[in-house]
């Protein structure tokens, strides 16, 4: 792979151990995949967060990153760079009831990212606090419902990245230059066509069955609708958990629909037809407990928007929650969500705004609860097999129990 003469000083250690270790890494994910060169990025988006998945191991290494005598200005991130959801919350982990010793090694990882110029903010949605890319900019993300939204909705380019290769990125300002990052991988290999119009949770569930049969391919949708911000978030969440999906197309909504090779499609009859009792039964299969009511309603996987919190708190206004509730977000939303009143309205009902983290990586396995409401398709996923707990799969307003 070529290497300027800035990239090779970079490789060759003028810069300190950390670059250097960062800038192999990158070599070495170019050299694998074929790449000629490198790119420039404009922004980075860092998994590998959550001590539950990194462990001790992961620490280590963040520690060693961080501890370069030559780290500088010239030598942490270059591009604005976020962390992806961490284990805990935070700044309230004792009072939410998180394990203390897990909460302190999970504050020491995102130290150390902090070290590494890396901002603290820990969502799997940052382009809801303003790491947001422009059409065709090329980045480094690697939180797999986050490249989704941002190859799909927004038009930036991106490959699934490995939590330390996203990190090299981040630091070196710069990526292989392959996969997602060229024209021609951006095309579509498979025509989804809806029979009825969806919303809500339909999304995750069509997102959940497409995964699966188009796996780390590009389908191209033509819905019957038009679709929400939300709605799109959860749809590529669930194609990037059940399957492997970085981009996909929507006919008439998403940037590059019109270049994605749907008249190829319909020649070489690349298509399926998703019924409305597709989208039912697997709405039904995703909850595979046999409660009727969880013991913790966790929303916010994606990472609740604004908007997201204002429709719970109108759920929840003036009544007396019966199970627990956690409102999963980033800092910077629950901020918005403090002014606006709404964070107010959630915890007189009983609930909890959460920041940094999410029923995926948090250790709710360990905290009590055997039954957790998703409203997620990629939670009704994950939670079975990364927590060994039962979920129940539906809208907000029918997880969320009353007391009479």
């Amino acid at each position: 792979m070529y290497l300027n003469k800035e990239e090779e000083r970079m490789y060759d250690g003028f810069y300190g151990d950390t670059v250097r270790k960062s800038m192999e890494i990158l070599v070495a994910l170019g050299d694998i995949y074929d790449a000629e060169k490198l790119v420039n990025i404009t922004s980075a988006q860092i998994s590998g967060v959550s001590y539950k998945t990194i462990g001790d191991a992961g620490l280590e290494y963040l520690e060693d990153l961080a501890s370069d005598k030559n780290l500088n200005r010239e030598s942490v991130a270059k591009v604005p760079s976020t962390l992806n959801p961490a284990g805990t919350d935070l700044d309230n982990w004792e009072s939410l009831g998180f394990p203390p010793k897990f909460s302190k090694k999970q504050n020491e990882i995102v130290d150390a990212y902090g070290m590494l110029g890396i901002s603290k903010t820990c969502t799997c949605t940052p382009y809801l606090v303003g790491n947001v890319p422009k059409f065709r900019d090329h980045v480094a993300w690697s939180e797999s419902s986050a490249v989704a939204y941002v190859n799909s909705v927004i038009g930036a380019r991106t490959n699934r990245e490995g939590g330390p290769g996203a990190l090299a990125a981040a630091i070196c300002g710069k990526t292989p230059m392959y996969g997602y990052h060229l024209e021609e991988n951006r095309k579509a290999n498979l025509l989804i066509e809806l029979e009825t119009p969806i919303s809500g949770i339909d999304y995750g569930a069509l997102g959940y069955m497409v995964g699966k049969e188009v796996g780390s391919g590009v389908p191209y949708f033509v819905l019957k609708n038009d679709s929400t911000n939300t709605e799109l978030k959860a749809l590529g969440a669930a194609l990037a958990s059940s399957g492997a999906v970085a981009l996909y197309h929507i006919e008439n909504e998403t940037p590059e629909y019109d270049s994605a090779g749907k008249n190829e499609l319909i020649k070489n009859n690349n298509k399926i037809l998703i019924t409305d009792s597709d989208i039912k039964n697997t709405c039904e299969n995703l909850t595979n407990s046999s409660k009727n009511e969880a013991d913790l309603v966790c929303l916010g996987c994606p990472h609740a928007s604004l908007e997201e919190i204002k429709d719970i708190a109108n759920i929840v206004k003036n009544k007396e929650i019966k199970n627990d509730l956690w409102v999963c977000t980033s800092i910077n939303v629950k901020a918005a969500s403090d002014r606006m009143g709404y964070t107010k309205i959630i915890e007189s009902a009983g609930g909890h705004i959460v920041c940094d983290t999410c029923m995926v990586v948090a250790p709710i396995e360990d905290m009590g609860y055997e039954t957790i409401g998703v409203n997620s398709a990629k939670a009704a996923n994950y939670v079975p097999s990364m927590c060994g707990l039962d979920v129940i799969f539906d809208e907000a307003k029918n997880l969320i129990k009353f007391k009479s």
